[in-house]
């Protein structure tokens, strides 16, 4: 990939600083992705296809990048939110991946075990960050959270990071309206969710996916019968959590205490 790059760049008489400053971009980023030291991400396929006029050559290889970004069962999954209606999650440990910072997210994969290597990390917090644009893309997905308090509360990264990560979300709340995010307080004895995480999703042709990640592996589930008892499950979740504004005020004074 990296010597396409190089090889697209030479034929349009380009250097790396150039098609660096076409794209908006640091020209290092571009020689790490012609060195093959980071993996490109999609915006940038497809803005370089365009911008040395590379006829589709670069964008075509879109999907082999997915691969080697993500495992194959949730690439099937990723593929699929990228043009999902709706979106919607239970999580149980950590903030949603679509609202995390690069500072947190980073933080959680130096912590994996078993480790790994600097240019994993950098893989992995890249992907993360670029599933994020879906919150944005038109037409625009109705997303619903429903987190546990403690997840706001965990100090991954240290205070500051944490700091950082609560204002971000709280940010992203005011400024989309079509994302919520409700707290599971810790004084529930009792809700629906304490068998696990999960996702959830609606296609715009109208099919329900679920996905669920554990220790022992990941689990795309397609299957209507037990989607629909996962569907059923997050509408209990959604009601036994504090409502989308008492939960932001729940968390601006978690923030307020950092």
């Amino acid at each position: 990939m990296g010597e396409l790059i190089k090889l697209l760049r030479g034929l349009a008489d380009m250097t790396q600083r150039d098609l660096a400053d076409r794209l908006l971009m640091s020209e290092s980023l571009v020689g790490a992705y012609e060195r093959a030291e980071r993996i490109p991400t999609t915006a940038f396929l497809v803005e370089a296809d365009k911008a040395l006029e590379a006829k589709g050559v670069l964008a075509s290889c879109v999907e082999m990048m997915e691969e080697e970004k993500y495992s194959p069962k949730f690439l099937s999954w990723v593929r699929t939110v990228v043009e999902a209606a709706s979106i919607n999650a239970y999580e149980t440990m950590v903030v949603p991946g679509m609202l995390q910072t690069p500072a947190y997210a980073r933080a959680l994969y130096e912590v994996r075990v078993p480790t790994y290597e600097l240019e994993e990390i950098d893989r992995h917090v890249e992907a993360r960050l670029e599933m994020q644009t879906v919150l944005d893309r038109k037409p625009r997905p109705t997303v619903s959270y429903v987190v546990e308090e403690a997840a706001f509360l965990r100090p991954i990264g240290g205070e500051a990071v944490l700091k950082e990560q609560l204002g971000h979300l709280l940010e992203s709340v005011r400024t989309r309206k079509h994302l919520t995010v409700q707290v599971m307080p810790t004084e529930r004895s009792v809700h629906a969710g304490l068998m696990g995480s999960l996702q959830l999703l609606s296609t715009r042709d109208g099919r329900n996916l679920g996905y669920t990640a554990g220790h022992g592996g990941d689990t795309l589930i397609s299957k209507p019968e037990q989607v629909n008892r996962l569907i059923d499950r997050f509408g209990v979740l959604r009601a036994q959590a504090l409502t989308p504004w008492e939960s932001v005020e729940l968390i601006e004074r978690m923030a307020a205490k950092l």
